[in-house]
């Protein structure tokens, strides 16, 4: 595939004020000041993730997806463009904004600002999370992954799969249609969701510690419940819960700039050379994830169908990296007794 991987964000907000703390106090990114209007993140090694201007635009301003090298970049190019897609070439001003040696820039059918770049600018000093946590799971998976709203589904396809080489991982039709597309590893680094208009749905963080989200839904309940008390806009847009086709336990917050970020661990890794689309017949969630910004119709379909996976016993292995787990005793007395002796040195 000639997409590597989601590499930046732009975004925009009205008011850059609460971006400034929700962005390194609730979800721990770094925050890089970029002059009057302008505020970046890092979540990495690299200089920059998240871009937020201040701009009275849609949530969206632009999405960097990763390729290898130059070569890449213009095949690429001469394929949409003999497709039909206008594509221009980055100047060095953009390149330098976005810190990637070279870029090129056009838009998808549903009107979204793409750049394809490469060469990413690793900074020289290391990544200080704006709270304790772990850190998070990036490097060659991407930032993380992208839900867009679509009015329709085929020509979003048509673009991303069949001129971009994304592929498909898996799809429903209920309670609402719905196409996840991977690009590498990570199970999805794209999605495209059924609504009445075009647009950012949300977008998903992973962290290394599934204590990272727990404190950080903690941390969203806290604010929650002063919003509560003031009359405040609501924070948590969907309760702590668990994924079917990605294995990630998530909760997710609305931003400053109206979309939602899931914030998440333990996500599913594949293989692209040897993966099978499925259709997700089982609904999106095992469990939790009330979805409070749905409709009643929506949220009663969606926890019918976590319930009735419940009853059937479905369940789903924990994906953990070394060192963020340890092995329990009590379900083989064979295997314990192994594992004990291997302990005590026999």
């Amino acid at each position: 595939m000639d997409i590597l991987g989601l590499g930046y964000i732009g975004l925009n907000a009205k008011d850059l004020t609460d971006w400034r703390d929700y962005g390194p106090n609730l979800l721990g990114l770094q925050a890089i000041d970029r002059g009057a209007t302008r505020l970046a993140f890092r979540m990495d090694d690299w200089t920059q993730r998240l871009l937020i201007e201040q701009s009275e635009g849609p949530a969206a301003a632009f999405y960097g997806w990763e390729v290898a090298d130059a070569a890449t970049l213009d095949r690429v190019a001469a394929r949409l463009e003999a497709a039909g897609t206008p594509v221009a070439r980055g100047s060095r001003g953009l390149a330098d904004e976005r810190f990637v040696r070279d870029l090129i820039v056009f838009h998808d059918p549903m009107g979204n600002r793409v750049e394809l770049f490469h060469g990413p600018d690793v900074a020289r000093e290391p990544f200080r999370p704006g709270r304790a946590i772990s850190g998070f799971r990036t490097g060659p998976l991407g930032l993380g992954h992208a839900v867009m709203t679509v009015r329709e589904h085929q020509p979003a396809l048509d673009f991303y799969q069949g001129l971009l080489g994304f592929r498909i991982s898996d799809y429903a039709t209920r309670p609402y249609p719905i196409t996840f597309l991977h690009t590498n590893q990570r199970q999805h680094s794209l999605a495209f969701v059924q609504a009445p208009a075009d647009g950012l749905h949300h977008i998903m963080i992973e962290l290394f510690s599934l204590d990272d989200v727990g404190q950080g839904y903690d941390l969203a309940l806290q604010r929650q419940s002063i919003r509560d008390q003031s009359g405040g806009d609501r924070l948590i847009a969907t309760t702590l819960g668990r994924h079917t086709n990605d294995y990630i336990t998530s909760y997710y917050s609305w931003t400053p700039s109206g979309f939602m970020m899931e914030y998440g661990w333990g996500g599913r890794t594949i293989d692209p050379a040897t993966w099978q689309a499925e259709e997700l017949v089982t609904g999106f969630s095992l469990w939790g994830h009330d979805r409070l910004w749905q409709t009643p119709e929506h949220r009663a379909a969606g926890q019918r169908m976590a319930l009735d996976m419940g009853r059937d016993g479905v369940r789903r292995p924990l994906q953990v990296l070394p060192g963020n787990h340890a092995m329990s005793i009590g379900a083989c007395p064979w295997f314990d007794s192994i594992r004990r002796s291997a302990l005590a040195g026999d």
